[in-house]
């Protein structure tokens, strides 16, 4: 008699106050929102909360995902003794209820502003005596402050669930958990398989997750009790907006909402690539997504089965070289690893490294151990027992994660005199050789390095043509104790990065101007020869999409390089950042497309020697204050004279993923290597993507074949990253990836050059089909690459780049 509907916003339902299809609650601080909605292309009914102030209606829980409503009769409300129920109003039948521990005198249902949906009695607030929560029953979302995990007194456990589909919120073919199965981790199943785990917790985040490290937006922390084990994250800036999904095709993914472009956007996604396939390398395998093959064997251990590991098949993975005895066995260190699966461990809070090992001494079964907690400089103690699976190698800029000690038999690590003897020789032979060599070298660079000191760089030569090529090269020289002051003796506040050739560093002039300095390493991968090719190829280079070369100092062994300062760092730093790409539109994008083309085009044609780039890619395009881009790093820039178009080389350097087919597998490079490394750039550009380490959930192949595939089927605009303003400009955008894919043709031959790429890139002319790309899949670029590491210094990695990071 008493019921009534919900007339004005609330938080709350009542026994007397429902909400029925068509009303919602509003939390209180209008953060979320309840109600009836139903999902895209269908017509089922569901109770479900979403994000309140967001314009994209964002599910992030639903009530009834398992038997919606068939039409708009629905009604939720409280009833005794503290049920949250929705009806069918139409017959009066319960479609879902809350499943309340207790009952209470006067229940009521609140929707607080953390997202959370509780059943409490109305004059008790503490969450401890909450009767029920959605935040215990989440579907494919983890919202800041929700559990992953679980609570072993009452044996519930709160993980993710995808959805079957857009259409359909039933729970899908994937989960995610917090697995308290030995020492903690996350793990993603598919049904009942193991698809994907985090490795263990380490004090800091988990071991495979190198994205998840310490930032100024979340901070994460696992709960580890004898009555609950949970994973949760919190927010530190109360203005992020951050939500943790499940795909229906199993991929988690953490989003940020952008409000300068109204979407969300991708902060981190897991799995990132094959090697995060729980299992893929086998027992002692180590996975790396740079090597080919993939799947190596950890240091000390031997393929298990050759024959298999041939054919790609690493599942059987690896076996120590001799067995173990336990009574004499001794250990080996492996850092830089996502530490091994832990569902077979033993951990101790409270031990020191030195009891851990002796307690992995004392047991046979103990294959490994390592601290539990390295936030505070190491503590406790984790061990292994059986076989060590699911290890990857983490990049160079994650090198904290250490299998402190491995076992293994003393015959591993000492080996036999006779070996050790014919090592030892044969390392002396070839210092000597290399002293001898050095030697050489220096008496030969002695004499230009005089020259250069003496009467700047005009005496530089190119080795690909005579002098006459090469004129009054006039470039300023600045003395070592200019730059020593401008960088503050190159003090580590001011480095903005380091690549191949050495460390960067940001540097301001007596007058004034700022400036970037390139200091060659002593330890560098690049020597004289790069540093001498820069200076010929770039110091009368005047084009506004190059970088400007500003001086150089050769003064003892210092080789130094002073360059324009650009404050808007490497394209790469910005393009692939979620959070930083917000700056992105698509005319900018559009932009900096155009300005590398006619970067190129200028030295492939307009400038006074015909140069070839060589390593173009998103590390080596700068970018100034008003996001012109710049082409920088011209190293391994190659110069001719005339008619001269390319050539052939022993010595293949450049980067994977950017580098032309006929250049990777036969040393043939030419302009048309410079287009095929554009063209790639252009559909990074264009997807937000990066080619190397694509993924895709239905195919294999790179973002080349991914975007050829979407080409050939029609569907190229699925390819396009959601940049403002790209709605508008839809036929612009389908023709800079017909142009990307022209670019990135396997022949050489059937790749426009640069100046018709200009004019294709500003005329609405009808352009010839695309053919088959170069590179079509990963697979192929594995092969191709395996083929290479006979005679390739390849960059894996882009190990040849310099970061220019703006302060």
């Amino acid at each position: 008699m008493f019921i009534q509907k919900i007339s004005n916003q609330t938080d709350t339902i009542t026994t007397t106050l429902i909400i029925t299809d068509g009303e919602t609650l509003v939390s209180s601080g209008g953060s979320f929102e309840l109600g009836f909605f139903s999902p895209e292309n269908s017509n089922n009914r569901y109770v479900g909360m979403w994000y309140k102030e967001i314009p994209a209606k964002t599910m992030v829980w639903v009530a009834n995902r398992e038997i919606p409503l068939t039409n708009k009769s629905g009604v939720l409300k409280v009833i005794e003794p503290g049920l949250l129920v929705l009806l069918n109003d139409t017959n009066g039948v319960i479609i879902w209820p809350s499943n309340t521990s207790r009952p209470v005198k006067t229940a009521v249902a609140k929707l607080l502003d953390l997202g959370n949906l509780v059943v409490k009695d109305v004059n008790d607030d503490d969450p401890v005596n909450f009767l029920w929560e959605s935040f215990n029953y989440p579907t494919d979302t983890l919202l800041p402050g929700m559990k992953l995990g679980w609570n072993f007194i009452n044996d519930l456990e709160f993980y993710l669930s995808s959805w079957k589909s857009k259409e359909d919120p039933s729970s899908g073919d994937f989960t995610y958990h917090c697995d308290p199965t030995g020492y903690p981790q996350n793990i993603l199943k598919k049904g009942s398989v193991e698809q994907y785990k985090t490795g263990p917790w380490n004090g800091l985040r988990f071991s495979g997750t190198p994205n998840l490290g310490k930032n100024d937006i979340f901070k994460f922390k696992l709960v580890l009790k004898k009555n609950k084990v949970y994973y949760q994250y919190g927010l530190l800036n109360r203005s992020v907006i951050s939500r943790f999904t499940l795909s229906p095709s199993g991929v988690a993914e953490r989003w940020t909402w952008i409000d300068q472009k109204c979407q969300w956007k991708v902060y981190l996604t897991a799995p990132t690539d094959n090697c995060d396939t729980y299992k893929y390398c086998g027992a002692y395998g180590s996975c790396n997504i740079a090597n080919s093959p993939v799947c190596g064997c950890l240091n000390r251990f031997l393929q298990k089965d050759p024959e298999a590991w041939k054919k790609a098949d690493w599942s059987n993975g690896c076996v120590r070289r001799n067995p173990l005895n336990c009574q004499t066995d001794l250990f080996l260190k492996y850092s830089g690893i996502k530490l091994p699966d832990t569902r077979y461990s033993w951990y101790n809070e409270r031990m020191t490294l030195k009891e851990c090992k002796i307690e992995c001494l004392n047991n046979c079964n103990c294959t490994a151990y390592t601290y539990l907690d390295i936030s505070r400089g190491g503590s406790g103690c984790l061990i292994w027992f059986g076989d060590l699976i699911d290890i990857k190698e983490l990049s160079a800029e994650d090198k904290i994660s250490t299998l402190e000690c491995l076992r293994l038999n003393p015959v591993n690590l000492k080996g036999r005199k006779r070996e050790i003897l014919l090592v030892s020789f044969s390392l002396c032979m070839g210092i000597i050789l290399l002293g001898l060599s050095m030697i050489l070298y220096v008496r030969k660079r002695k004499k230009s390095n005089q020259r250069l000191r003496r009467g700047g760089l005009e005496h530089f030569t190119d080795n690909h043509h005579d002098e006459s090529h090469n004129k009054d090269i006039e470039l300023p020289l600045f003395d070592l104790h200019t730059i020593t002051k401008a960088t503050d003796n190159f003090s580590i506040e001011n480095k903005l990065g380091e690549g191949g050739f050495g460390p960067v560093y940001k540097g301001r002039l007596e007058e004034g101007q700022e400036v970037a300095v390139k200091r060659l390493s002593r330890t560098s991968i690049q020597g004289f020869d790069e540093f001498k090719n820069e200076v010929i190829c770039i110091a009368k280079l005047q084009h506004r999409n190059l970088v400007k070369l500003l001086g150089c100092c050769i003064q003892g062994e210092e080789k130094i390089l002073i360059y324009e300062y650009l404050t808007n760092s490497s394209l790469d730093l910005i393009l692939f950042d979620p959070m930083k790409s917000a700056v992105f539109d698509w005319p900018k994008c559009f932009h900096i497309i155009n300005g590398v083309a006619r970067g190129l085009m200028y030295l492939h044609q307009d400038s006074r020697l015909r140069i070839i780039h060589g390593d173009l890619k998103a590390s080596n395009i700068l970018l100034d204050s008003d996001m012109n881009p710049k082409i920088s790093e011209f190293g391994l820039a190659r110069s001719f004279g005339g008619n001269e178009t390319g050539a052939n080389t022993s010595r293949v350097v450049g980067t994977y993923g950017y580098m032309s087919p006929e250049y990777a597998a036969d040393g043939v490079f030419s302009i048309k290597s410079d287009v095929f490394s554009f063209g790639v750039l252009v559909l990074e550009i264009v997807s937000g993507k990066r080619n190397r380490g694509f993924s895709h959930r239905d195919h294999h192949h790179n973002l080349l074949g991914h975007a050829w595939r979407l080409y050939k089927e029609g569907r190229s605009l699925e390819l396009v990253q959601a940049y403002p303003g790209v709605s508008g400009n839809l036929s612009e955008v389908l023709r800079l990836i017909h142009v990307g894919l022209l670019c990135v043709q396997q022949c050489p031959e059937d790749r426009p050059n640069m100046s018709l790429v200009v004019l294709m890139l500003g005329n609405e002319g009808v352009l010839p089909d695309a053919k088959k790309p170069g590179f079509f899949t990963e697979r192929d670029l594995l092969t191709t690459e395996s083929s290479t590491s006979t005679n390739a210094a390849c960059s894996m990695n882009e190990m040849t780049i310099t970061l220019l990071d703006g302060r």
